[in-house]
């Protein structure tokens, strides 16, 4: 599975810079004014591993293949937009799929770039955004309301579906986002969230976008409300974040040790991505190709070997399994499989991540 990230907040915070440094492309636009982006940016990049590299090194395969992460980056919000204020809500479509939605926030004061609300304030930009999210998910849920109600009365399953959206709908009028709705495992709320993709019900991670001090007064504020509202915060500086597109891995590491950053802007949010919605990574390592995979944590050996192909799973007999460290550690597969390292796996085993994995099937 690929990992998707919808990029969100108010127009003028830098979400089309943040886009660009984060896809080292020059493909999103951006400008100082509102709504520079219309149509939505979209880019697929490698999710870095420097694991891939490590077992390459001692296989030396054809390819090295990274999972991937898809950037969905979307026109800015203001506030109205679900009543058609600004570009209106239009483009949030674009974002359905996402797995988990990243929301610019601006923690830097500029008087060259205006702020849409003519003040600086991370909290109520947020809530803005939010606001409008919930309203969007509203809107769409009274449109199923009126097909429910119709269907309910020749199907018990209708009826049953009416009466969970009708509790969402509640929710929702009371300015509460799906995300902490309570009955979420019932079959009908699943049901429902998986053909309607609510907005609010997606995880969020705030992008504190800050001056090139990387220090700032607004984040101390913007991290408690994040805590409140189990959410991640992420600090970035789109200007430093552009110095560094052009520049060699070797040159950023050293560039991120001397403003003392550890990770840059991308590594961030896959990082707090997977940590967000609990995914883990495993490989498959072959002369042909070293590749990564991305799963659920909790996903059974068939499950995984489903990621690379349908059929790996339903004729799954079993898995040869080998921890990424006893790989590293015993030089390789034979040596690993010499040293008892090797596993063999059925269809109850749960991946772990890292495991490097040898799927038998038959079809």
């Amino acid at each position: 599975m690929g990992l998707s990230v919808g990029i969100i907040g108010l127009p003028n915070v830098g979400k089309s810079t943040t886009f660009n440094v984060l896809t080292k492309t020059q493909n999103a636009q951006s400008a100082n004014y509102p709504f520079c982006t219309i149509e939505p940016n979209k880019a697929v990049v490698p999710v870095p591993d420097s694991r891939l590299g490590d077992i390459a090194k001692i296989i030396n395969p054809q390819k090295i293949l990274h999972s991937v992460i898809e950037f969905v980056d979307i026109a800015g919000l203001v506030k109205g937009a679900s009543k058609g204020e600004g570009l209106g809500n239009q483009f949030l479509a674009n974002i359905k799929e996402a797995d988990a939605l990243l929301h610019i926030v601006r923690c830097f004061e500029d008087s060259n770039i205006t702020h849409v609300e003519g003040r600086i304030d991370p909290i109520k930009d947020i809530e803005i955004i939010e606001l409008e999210l919930l309203f969007a998910d509203l809107q769409t849920l009274e449109k199923r309301i009126e097909r429910l109600n119709r269907a309910s009365k020749s199907s018990k399953d209708s009826a049953k579906s009416l009466q969970m959206a009708l509790a969402l709908k509640k929710h929702l009028e009371e300015n509460k986002p799906i995300r902490i709705f309570e009955n979420k495992d019932d079959e009908e709320f699943i049901a429902l969230n998986k053909e309607l993709r609510f907005l609010s019900n997606k995880e969020l991670i705030y992008g504190a976008n800050v001056d090139e001090s990387m220090d700032n007064k607004y984040l101390d504020s913007l991290k408690e409300y994040a805590s409140k509202n189990a959410s991640e915060v992420i600090t970035i500086c789109s200007k430093l974040e552009e110095e560094m597109i052009e520049m060699s891995d070797e040159e950023r590491a050293e560039f991120l040790e001397s403003i003392g950053i550890k990770e840059n802007g991308l590594e961030q949010i896959i990082k707090t991505s997977f940590k967000k919605l609990n995914l883990i990574s495993y490989f498959t390592a072959g002369v042909k190709e070293v590749r990564s995979w991305t799963i659920p944590a909790g996903a059974t050996a068939p499950q995984a070997a489903g990621v690379i192909h349908n059929d790996f799973e339903k004729g799954f007999i079993k898995a040869e399994i080998i921890a990424y460290d006893d790989f590293i550690k015993y030089g390789g597969e034979q040596k690993s499989k010499e040293a008892g390292a090797m596993r063999i796996e059925g269809k109850e085993y749960i991946m772990k991540d890292g495991d490097i994995a040898h799927f038998r099937f038959n079809v």
